[in-house]
């Protein structure tokens, strides 16, 4: 198990702990530890430790630490501190859905971008972690859908039977349908 450098974990908790402490806190100067070298060593280890496909460029992670990762972090680094940094176009893989019957599109980044992505990633993520409920498991660190699975069972042994479940999406298109009707953009339906 790779962790975390011991001040990029203090500086998770520290995060963590005031967003927890003062919901309506509002953060500034977190760029700069997206941009520290230390912060892009881990998210470059996490990035790593997917052994994802290469992106568009098809640099590979072994490519990477043949021609020298410090290198490649250094200019990650310089390109984020000078504000030169843009995200390259992402390489788009169909795969099969449904027995074959449809395909599913999937956009997969360039390692460089991962290993922002995975930056801003460590930085941000302590302080939306504070704002979620216990009972939320989707897409939460250190969350599994078996943990969600034994919740539900256990609220159901303590006769907590409501259950909300909620399609953003759809409501999102279900919120717009009514004002696109009055301005004569929706079709019949």
């Amino acid at each position: 198990m790779i962790k975390a450098p011991s001040s990029l974990q203090d500086l998770s908790k520290s995060l963590y702990d005031k967003a927890k402490a003062e919901p309506n806190w509002r953060f500034w100067g977190l760029y700069v530890h997206v941009c520290k070298m230390e912060t892009l060593q881990e998210a470059y280890q996490m990035a790593k430790k997917n052994n994802g496909a290469p992106g568009i460029d098809g640099v590979t992670f072994d490519a990477i630490e043949e021609s020298g990762l410090e290198g490649f972090l250094k200019q990650i680094q310089d390109e984020l501190v000078q504000q030169t940094y843009r995200p390259m176009a992402v390489r788009k893989k169909e795969i099969p859905k449904d027995g074959g019957t449809k395909v599913r599109v999937l956009s997969i980044p360039a390692i460089r971008d991962r290993v922002v992505q995975g930056a801003l990633k460590l930085t941000l993520e302590p302080i939306f972690e504070a704002d979620f409920q216990p009972g939320s498991y989707g897409y939460r660190p250190k969350r599994t859908a078996h943990e969600a699975i034994h919740r539900v069972a256990q609220a159901i042994v303590e006769e907590k039977t409501k259950i909300i479940d909620l399609d953003l999406r759809l409501l999102r298109q279900r919120a717009a349908l009514p004002a696109a009707r009055e301005s004569g953009e929706a079709g019949a339906g």
